[in-house]
């Protein structure tokens, strides 16, 4: 089987970069200034994110922190999947998604109206946020992965970047209340990939394919 292509060149940007949400502009640089205060955050790896979509960036995931690390990490606006429960975590979370870009993702079927909606963000040169894991590692490792990111990553053809984020976990591990303890969080992005269809083993063979080279690539930033 082939391998999938490393990226070592800038994708093509999309003919408009989408401008940022009004309350991703005004929550930004505060929870970012909050982060590198009071929990250290770390950026590695810059240098592999294009500077415009379209792409994928494809992460670990532990909780809440892991968007939040994300949107301040990366320049355009990342349009994140968001699956039911924390869609509707509280009663603000609805409005927050929705006036930020989140997708929302049903996990109990295929999300075929989803998928079509984060391809439309992909094809007006969005950033398209996923955690392949789907649900919360809650036990503080890489879980396996599920094939969306596959998916998207095959049909539109865009880079994927891969992104460990590490002291989430830690951060609220045991916490009442959802209210983190202090702990250093760093996040280190990876070198993009291209997935095409023309990978072998058919559909079914070339998402499980990209899915695990996806997940390593993740595996392999992690401490």
């Amino acid at each position: 089987m082939p391998s999938p292509s490393p990226v070592h060149t800038h994708p093509e940007p999309g003919s408009v970069a989408p401008p940022l949400p009004l309350l991703y502009r005004l929550l930004r640089r505060p929870i970012r200034t909050a982060l590198e205060r009071h929990f250290r955050l770390t950026i590695e790896g810059a240098e592999h994110l294009p500077p415009q979509g379209p792409y994928i960036v494809a992460a670990n995931h532990h909780n809440y922190l892991d968007g939040v690390v994300l949107a301040v990490a990366v320049t355009p606006p990342i349009s994140f999947l968001v699956m039911p429960r924390v869609w509707r975590a509280t009663p603000l979370h609805p409005f927050l998604h929705r006036n930020i870009g989140s997708i929302p993702l049903a996990l109990e079927r295929p999300d075929v109206g989803a998928v079509r909606r984060a391809l439309t963000v992909l094809e007006r040169g969005g950033v398209i946020g996923i955690f392949p894991e789907g649900p919360f590692s809650v036990r503080g490792r890489l879980e396996a992965g599920l094939p969306g990111v596959a998916l998207l990553a095959l049909r539109s053809g865009v880079p994927v970047v891969p992104a460990a984020i590490h002291g989430t976990y830690q951060a609220l591990v045991a916490r009442r209340f959802y209210v983190p303890r202090r702990h250093p969080i760093t996040v280190r992005f990876g070198a993009p990939r291209i997935f095409t269809r023309e990978m072998n083993g058919g559909p079914r063979g070339a998402r499980a394919a990209a899915t695990d080279r996806i997940m390593s690539d993740i595996a392999e930033l992690l401490p």
